[in-house]
């Protein structure tokens, strides 16, 4: 049964004064503002139930909207308690919370149903990390390569294809939220966080990208949260476990790292997440906080010189990169007095809870900053459908989630990111009859389907050994393993199925591929390729500088 919300009667109500009132406007004539509108070429949202829930909230609902908190085991009955304690604006999924179909569709459902008996009864946000790749949550349905094997396929639409077909699934599972596309631009070959999370290091190909998926989100009904401004790709230090420091000044930043937010921004885009980065040159040289807790950076860039007046999420508040000075309940209130809404995972909700209260109670923070930020929020639900949505069916769930259909989307994105750095000697495609030996990362899946393709696969005096690599640059078994493949003169083909650097470490292999993702698909691309069903058609959407290939390279 679907569940009704107080605030829907309401919402009818204002719907029929405000179409009187358009009925009278239209005979008097448009507004200078409507005019404004009309020469922009789109209109601003505005919301109708938003405003009456906001009205009719205690200020401790208010607080809970602000709050988006893990979700607890794997059922709705494990999450009541805490819904009915904090009344969050949302919770976040994880991989231990998911299993199957069917009980995710449930668990979507009862949460929502729990939600809307409790406090005004608005609904959650239910959002996961679905980037695709290396950072994918769901334990089922269909998995995509990584941002930067769609960087090299250059195609938006492909970029659009990935984006709708996870927001299809990911709605048809309950969620109606994902802290994705990754808007950050890879400058750093030693990222340990970032790398091919990122469409790549050039930021009009990240722009085009984001905006791509973005838009392919927004219309299947999920709300895209580009990440993590002001910037990630340049570090070398991970924000889960330790406060990156990124030195840049503000003009090499504007040209290289706002552009993918900016262009976000000016496209409409109603959330941005904020980076646990420490940018001394935009923030100032005695500042020892991330971005997240900046004034300057979120409200003074952000707000004010960009203009963005949608929802502003933080990361992930139990990350160390953001907990190195401050309490729960300090960084609380701080990224609130930022200018931002939304509180992702504070480390201990209650300590967050009680921080924000005692701060407005004591003056520090006023009711009516807490009101825009809630205003913010609630009127993001509204305009997504969040507030009137149905709740998820697991039997509609079964037929959308992993189809064939969506598993040759998958196919067909990660054929397009095939890049060929290195053919010596023609080594590349196989010639008809060639046999080969396949070792190192994903031996299994590329053998397979080498198989699959009619290729003879053996140990036993191969014409070509296939060595796959993840990370090889660091890692001395696998250089070896390379080195080792090609001892007695047989042309050797490195597949890198992660960051593209791998090619540093044995610059002078005979073949090389870069297909920048480990899922199954590109691995079954690299194979498809290998054979010469299909043409390795990806250009590098990075520079490898130890290698000496730059952005845009492809055989």
């Amino acid at each position: 049964m679907s569940p009704t919300f107080p605030h829907k009667l309401i919402a009818a109500c204002t719907a029929f004064l405000l179409a009187l009132t358009a009925c009278t406007n239209e005979e008097v004539g448009s507004s200078q503002e409507d005019t404004e509108d009309q020469t922009s070429g789109s209109e601003p949202f505005e919301p109708v139930q938003a405003p009456e829930i906001l009205a009719d909230m205690s200020l401790d609902e208010k607080i809970g909207q602000l709050m988006v908190l893990t979700a607890q085991g794997t059922s709705a009955e494990d999450n009541a308690q805490m819904i009915e304690t904090y009344n969050p604006g949302g919770i976040i999924y994880f991989d231990s919370n998911l299993n199957e179909v069917a009980q995710i569709a449930q668990m979507s459902a009862g949460v929502q149903e729990t939600a809307a008996g409790t406090g005004q009864g608005v609904p959650l946000f239910i959002g996961i990390d679905q980037e695709q790749g290396m950072v994918s949550r769901l334990p089922v349905g269909t998995r995509f390569p990584d941002a930067m094997a769609v960087g090299a396929g250059g195609d938006t639409e492909l970029a659009a294809l990935r984006a709708s077909t996870t927001a299809d699934e990911l709605a048809a599972l309950g969620m109606n939220m994902n802290y994705s596309p990754d808007a950050d631009v890879n400058t750093d070959p030693n990222n340990p966080v970032i790398g091919i999370r990122s469409f790549g290091s050039d930021p009009d190909l990240v722009s085009q990208m984001v905006l791509a998926e973005s838009e392919a989100y927004a219309e299947r009904g999920v709300v895209p949260v580009p990440k993590h401004f002001p910037g990630h790709g340049d570090t070398d230090v991970d924000s889960h476990s330790g406060l990156p420091v990124i030195d840049l000044p503000r003009d090499q930043w504007e040209k290289e790292h706002l552009p993918p937010f900016e262009a976000a921004v000016d496209a409409g885009v109603d959330t941005i997440m904020t980076g646990h980065v420490l940018m001394p040159q935009l923030e100032g040289e005695d500042a020892t906080d991330p971005a997240t807790l900046s004034p300057n950076i979120i409200d003074g860039i952000l707000r004010e010189e960009l203009g963005f007046d949608g929802v502003v999420t933080t990361d992930a508040l139990n990350m160390e990169g953001v907990r190195q000075e401050h309490s729960d309940s300090e960084i609380a209130v701080r990224v609130i007095e930022a200018g931002v809404d939304q509180l992702l995972m504070p480390g201990d909700p209650q300590a967050a809870f009680d921080g924000v209260r005692d701060a407005v109670d004591e003056g520090r923070l006023t009711e009516e900053r807490i009101d825009e930020s809630v205003l913010r929020i609630l009127t993001l639900k509204e305009k997504h459908g969040v507030l009137d949505a149905e709740p998820a069916d697991p039997d509609a769930a079964a037929e959308t989630v992993g189809s064939s259909e969506n598993a040759e989307a998958a196919q067909r994105v990660a054929d397009a990111s095939v890049t060929m750095l290195r053919n010596e000697g023609g080594v590349l495609p196989l010639s008809e009859g060639q046999s080969v030996s396949v070792s190192g990362v994903g031996s299994d899946e590329i053998s397979e389907a080498l198989t699959d393709l009619g290729v003879t696969v053996t140990d036993d005096d191969p014409d070509v050994a296939v060595v796959g690599t993840n990370g090889a640059r660091g890692d001395a078994e696998q250089q070896q393993m390379v080195e080792s493949a090609g001892a007695d003169g047989t042309p050797v083909v490195a597949v890198a199925q992660g960051v593209p650097y791998d090619l540093e470490a044995f610059p002078e292999v005979d073949g090389y591929l870069a297909v920048y993702s480990s899922v199954g698909v590109s691995r079954v691309a690299a194979a498809k390729a290998i054979a010469g069903e299909i043409e390795a058609g990806g250009t590098l959407p990075v520079s490898i500088p130890g290698a000496d290939i730059e952005f845009g390279a492809g055989l």
